[in-house]
Order: C-alpha cells, then sequence, then structure tokens
C-alpha cells in the first residue's frame, strides 16, 4: 500500500537523497538542471509516493521551460528507491501526473530519456527540439497532452520566464 502525495518543502532533503542515490553524482550538472535554476517547480505535479511506514519509495518533478516561446512542462527527474524497482512505481508516478497535468491545462510534456521507456506513455522522439549540450538529440520526447500540441513547436529549448 502505498500515499502518493504532493511533494512539501518538509520532503526536500529526502528527496534529494533519493536522486542522489538513484542517479549520477554529476546529476545537477547536466543541461536540464541549468533549465531548472531558479526557477520554481510546478508543485501541482510535484509527488512523493510512502509506503504504508511513510518511508520514501518514489519521487517526480515537473518544471516548466519555454521551446520556441511555447510553454511546455519538462518532466524529471523520476525515481524509484532501489529497493522499490520494478513494481511499478515510476509508472504509477507518471501516468498519474500526466493525467494530473491535462487537467490543470498543460497541452505539451518535454523529457530527456530513454525512447523504450517513455513510449509505453506515449513519448516519441522530437525533430527540431534542442535542448542545450551535451545532449543526444535521440534522447528528446514529447508527448501530446492535448491533440496536436506539439505540431509547429520547435526551436531551443529555454528556461521558463514570465
Amino acid at each position: 500500500m502505498y500515499r502518493l502525495e504532493e511533494e512539501t518543502e518538509a520532503d526536500w532533503w529526502e528527496v534529494e537523497a533519493l536522486y542522489d542515490l538513484c542517479f549520477a553524482p554529476g546529476r545537477t550538472a547536466l543541461s536540464s538542471y541549468r533549465l531548472r535554476d531558479g526557477v520554481e517547480k510546478v508543485k501541482d505535479l510535484c509527488h512523493v509516493l510512502r509506503d504504508h511506514d511513510g518511508i520514501l519509495a518514489a519521487v517526480i518533478r515537473y518544471w516548466p521551460v519555454r521551446v520556441g516561446g511555447a510553454r511546455v512542462l519538462l518532466l524529471g527527474p523520476v525515481a524509484v528507491h532501489p529497493t522499490r524497482q520494478g513494481e511499478g512505481l515510476g509508472g504509477l508516478l507518471i501516468n498519474e501526473s500526466l493525467t494530473e497535468a491535462r487537467r490543470l491545462g498543460w497541452e505539451r510534456v518535454l523529457l530527456v530519456g530513454d525512447a523504450p521507456y517513455y513510449r509505453r506513455f506515449g513519448f516519441r522522439r522530437l525533430e527540431g527540439v534542442e535542448m542545450p549540450p551535451p545532449t543526444n538529440p535521440d534522447r528528446v520526447l514529447g508527448l501530446d497532452l492535448q491533440p496536436g500540441a506539439w505540431a509547429g513547436v520547435t526551436g531551443k529549448v529555454t528556461k521558463f520566464t514570465d
């Protein structure tokens, strides 16, 4: 039994520790982190998943970015504690959060990840969308939350500013 909750400020240290455990030590040097610097995450879509004892099992975060001027959700990172991997918790977080993003009126989602894993959620490789280097273009994936939302949206991914 797991509890899905919105991430709070009180979760921050525990969430960051899980990211440190699941990802390489230089994770914050990745180009996607430059897009997040100084930008508020989309708190309604940032979730923690805890077991019946309150132990953190998985997390997901989203950030706003721009692609060619269009407002886009940047999914990630998603992390599942190594002792909980294989239980479908990452998929649960992705599905639940995408449903909520659609309900909140977001139109499109972007991520940098493995196409074979994310294809099952409907993500596909994006042509003409440039993440800051050094990002492999084959890993730049997108999902329409509204029909045709990515049509005609191309350009550099930039930091979100109002």
